[in-house]
């Protein structure tokens, strides 16, 4: 080979690898049942969330994200597949992921880019599409967790919010090859049930209580069986597992925590028996008072439902404020290896949650805590800081969004639509203009939520609960944006109700949901 042509090659490689690292990284950050309004970005009655914040105030932040069933790991087969879950397979947590199917991951590293997942999988089967993953076992525990590393477990001394971005940032650190571009999921735990806090926020809202909702004492007046049915309220939590209680007999635990009282009550010991010394120390510290005022006390009646109301709300702040903590973390690496004004950072939850609204916790039903999530995007090169969207985005959204960022054309079969022609000034022609919701999980598992699927405008959201029953819920969000007063069957509404019916006989077409003429 001559020198002149030895150069054209040399040029020619150091050419590719300047357009492998102008590729955009991609950091998508992903906690489980983080409510909306639980981000002060979009809410600061609750908490504050600077770190959080920041992504959305030099960013974009989603006003109206929502998921399209809202449960753990069918929204996590949802996003990454980009497909309702009737089409991926995985409808409710008895489902199996099948993990030989398309993935936005995969496609990724077809393309030349490094994958990595680390934290919360949730999907029952091994994860593929990534070149390492490092991945919570079920649902993990808080603290010192047992983690499976690309096939071996072992036990991470610590906790967990706070390990899986220490192995976040030690893979972009040390396992990711230079000059290629990166995809990482770093999933959170937090701030599942039962939210155990890092002992470093134990004392964090003790100066405070908590407002509680509206809506707490709900008395579903006017709504369906499914309202009124449901198994996921505050009051019937249980008080060693959720309420940290140090009972004085076994005996004493009391609740249904999400199964019949038939069922044997949830237990705090195997999660304690985790921690070490110290940890275990802080925690009776912390909570040892608590349980004998409680004891010495004895609230019953409204005192009794304010109480068990502070001390789940309290404990599921504390647990978001280490995601913060860890967010800021994560972000500060990257400002620091000069690497986040080309990577486009996403922050959201796999779903909303319920912090008291209708008195409830938990997820599933399709109405607004649940089915809303958090989802603030920052990206310099196309995203002006202070940008707001209130076009409705879904979880749908993501494969096809981070592959179009990518390059990489998405595959016709994916069902959402990339978000990216709304980061300019967060609205774009031809957007749409409703959204398709279905739950599955009925009667098994957890909580009892019935079966229902729906509707949601900009305004209206009809629904639909079926199986062991047939009833139907019609919500004027402008009027009522608490969800309080069905309007359903009320004569002012029936060409809403006729219209909204419509178009959920167009959106099951559209995205090929048969699934109502199946064997349930």
């Amino acid at each position: 080979m001559t020198i002149r042509a030895a150069l054209l090659v040399l040029l020619s490689v150091q050419g590719m690898l300047t357009a492998q690292t102008t590729r955009p990284n991609i950091v998508f950050i992903m906690t489980d049942d983080h409510a909306r309004r639980a981000v002060s970005a979009y809410d600061t009655t609750l908490i504050h969330t600077p770190h959080i914040d920041r992504i959305g105030h030099e960013g974009i932040i989603f006003r109206n994200a929502f998921v399209t069933n809202s449960i753990c790991g069918p929204s996590r087969a949802v996003m990454l597949t980009g497909k309702y879950s009737h089409i991926n397979g995985f409808r409710d947590n008895r489902s199996r992921f099948d993990g030989s199917q398309q993935t936005f991951p995969k496609i990724l590293r077809q393309n030349g880019y490094y994958t990595a997942m680390i934290g919360k999988w949730h999907l029952v089967t091994e994860p593929t599409g990534f070149d390492y993953w490092n991945v919570l076992i079920d649902q993990g525990e808080y603290y010192n967790p047992n983690m499976i590393e690309m096939g071996d477990t072992s036990r991470h001394e610590g906790y967990s919010t706070n390990i899986i971005t220490d192995l976040a940032i030690e893979t972009l650190e040390k396992r990711r090859p230079r000059g290629q571009p990166f995809c990482i999921f770093v999933h959170q735990k937090a701030p599942h049930r039962n939210w155990m806090p890092d002992t470093a926020h134990f004392g964090l809202f003790n100066d405070r209580d908590i407002p509680m909702p509206a809506s707490f004492f709900d008395d579903y007046e006017g709504r369906s069986r499914a309202a009124r049915e449901q198994d996921m309220k505050i009051e019937d939590m249980w008080l060693g597992y959720d309420l940290k209680l140090f009972l004085q007999n076994p005996a004493d635990e009391t609740g249904t925590g999400g199964k019949k009282t038939t069922d044997k009550p949830l237990r705090i010991e195997p999660d304690l028996n985790r921690l070490n010394q110290a940890q275990r120390n802080a925690w009776d510290a912390y909570y040892r008072p608590i349980s004998d005022a409680f004891y010495r006390e004895k609230p019953q009646g409204t005192a009794l439902s304010k109480w068990k109301y502070q001390r789940y709300i309290k404990d599921y702040l504390r647990c978001i404020a280490s995601v913060d903590d860890n967010v800021g973390r994560l972000l500060t690496y990257l400002e620091q290896k000069g690497l986040l004004d080309n990577t486009i950072v996403v922050y959201t939850s796999d779903q909303g949650f319920f912090l008291g609204e209708h008195g409830w916790y938990d997820k599933r039903f399709m109405y607004e805590p649940s089915l809303t999530m958090p989802l603030l995007i920052r990206f310099p090169p196309k995203i002006a800081p202070g940008t707001e969207s209130k076009a409705l985005a879904l979880n749908l959204d993501f494969a096809p969004t981070l592959l179009e960022v990518a390059g990489i054309t998405p595959p016709a079969d994916m069902q959402g639509k990339s978000l990216i022609p709304l980061f300019q000034n967060g609205k774009t022609k031809g957007w749409r203009k409703s959204m398709y919701y279905h739950y599955y999980e009925y009667p098994y598992g957890w909580h009892y939520v019935k079966k229902h699927y729906g509707v949601r405008t900009n305004r209206y959201k009809l629904i639909h609960f079926y199986n062991d029953s047939d009833e139907w819920e019609l919500y004027d969000l402008k009027k009522d944006g608490a969800e309080m007063h069905n309007v359903y069957g009320q004569r002012k509404y029936r060409r809403v109700v006729k219209k909204l019916k419509r178009e959920i006989e167009r959106l099951q077409s559209e995205f090929k949901d048969n699934s109502l003429a199946e064997k349930p």
